[in-house]
């Protein structure tokens, strides 16, 4: 297994190499100048030509992608031309509530999905399975902002204003109304976050990042359920699972120790294309994008090769946690 483990991180290095490339090469070759960006038709041209020179804009192509190996050699990918700051300052300071995006919609997808999925299977041709499949087709065929604007409706403005009639009542506690509705937007309280302990300002984020979450991962979560459900089908009707059951053992212990572990590997696939895919649409790529930031686009495609290759890898190592039979020796 660390032998795989080493290979794939070695294999890596020429990847992330012809990736970089690719995206300078790309860059170079749109349309316009990047310095233009940054500047009207009023702005004097002693200061455009500053601007040039602190970013080396004049430098021929290969000067600029030599300099850009070296610095990503050193893990410097220089200053982002949009916002004047060191590029890992940017990416910095956007990453952690990015990571922690898409833990929660990850969990929401595969926990939902894998559960629902097998639920149907076990269930099949029955009314819950029935249920569950115009619930999950529903859900995979609605457009992402309109479930984010019925969960702000339902969940932030309705359930939280019913809490805190409850608690204005008297019926509950402040704290526990507090605890227990859900934020309209933000990403943390603005006036007691900072005054918040750790596990508190944990809590706060997660709550924040709780309904984007959500709305991010109920259409993943439909699809993931279908393909759930398809494989689920296809394994308990294996025949070693007729020959679990016919040992007499219980229909719960059949589908967790014989039948889910082997229908998980088409889902864990999912899980490790999934992962860069969430990371691909954060603001951080589309603004540098829109800006020709070229040190900071190299910096976002750097890392979101990186969560492919992290997504693969966990994927790889998955498949041989679920299915005893995968050796990577």
């Amino acid at each position: 297994m660390w032998k795989y483990v080493l290979r794939k991180l070695l294999l890596a290095i020429p990847l992330l190499w012809c990736v970089v490339t690719l995206i300078f090469v790309l860059v170079e070759l749109s349309p316009g100048d990047a310095a233009d960006k940054f500047f009207n038709p009023e702005t004097p041209p002693e200061v455009r030509e500053l601007i040039v020179q602190k970013y080396h804009l004049d430098d021929p192509a290969y000067i600029r992608y030599a300099a850009m190996l070296r610095n990503m050699a050193l893990f410097d990918f220089g200053r982002s031309m949009a916002q004047d700051r060191p590029v890992f300052d940017v990416i910095e300071d956007a990453l952690p509530n990015t990571l922690l995006l898409m833990l929660i919609t990850l969990t929401v997808i595969f926990g939902t999905g894998v559960l629902v999925g097998t639920l149907q299977a076990v269930r099949h041709g029955a009314a819950v399975d029935t249920l569950l499949s115009i619930a999950s087709l529903t859900f995979y065929s609605m457009p992402e902002f309109f479930l984010a604007l019925m969960l702000q409706l339902l969940i932030a403005f309705y359930w939280s204003g019913w809490l805190g009639g409850l608690a204005h009542a008297g019926t509950i506690s402040t704290h526990l109304a507090s605890l227990l509705s859900v934020p309209f937007s933000g990403m943390m309280d603005p006036v007691r976050y900072d005054y918040l302990s750790f596990v508190e300002k944990v809590v706060d984020r997660t709550k924040h990042l709780l309904l984007p979450g959500v709305a991010m991962a109920l259409a993943s979560a439909g699809g993931t359920a279908r393909y759930m459900r398809s494989a689920m089908l296809e394994v308990i009707r294996q025949d070693y699972v007729r020959t679990a059951r016919a040992k007499g053992l219980r229909e719960p212990t059949v589908i967790r120790r014989h039948a889910l572990r082997n229908a998980m590997l088409p889902v864990v696939t999912l899980m490790g294309l999934s992962v860069p895919g969430l990371f691909s649409g954060t603001v951080v790529i589309v603004s540098a994008i829109n800006a020709q930031d070229t040190p900071l686009i190299i910096a976002c495609f750097y890392v979101y090769t990186l969560l492919v290759l992290g997504g693969n890898l966990i994927a790889d190592i998955a498949y041989a946690w679920v299915d005893p039979r995968i050796r990577y020796d």
